[in-house]
């Protein structure tokens, strides 16, 4: 079954499908993930605050769950 990751996620969900893929967020310097806010935000949301493009994180992820 394919998945497809939206920057409009919400970062608990993306993460309750795969742990695994916290990787792709501390790469980017979101090391808060434990944090129940956190979990709460949006990719979109967390990449703005992070000062990272939330686009290329999306295809990483994408490209994570899809191999």
């Amino acid at each position: 079954m394919a998945v497809t990751i939206t920057k409009d996620m919400l970062i608990g969900d993306v993460l309750d499908m795969d742990v695994g893929c916290a990787e792709y967020f501390f790469e980017i310097g979101m090391h808060c993930l434990g944090c129940p806010a956190s979990r709460g935000e949006t990719i979109e949301q967390a990449c703005e605050v992070h000062g990272t493009n939330a686009d290329e994180l999306v295809a990483k992820l994408n490209a994570y769950f899809n191999k």
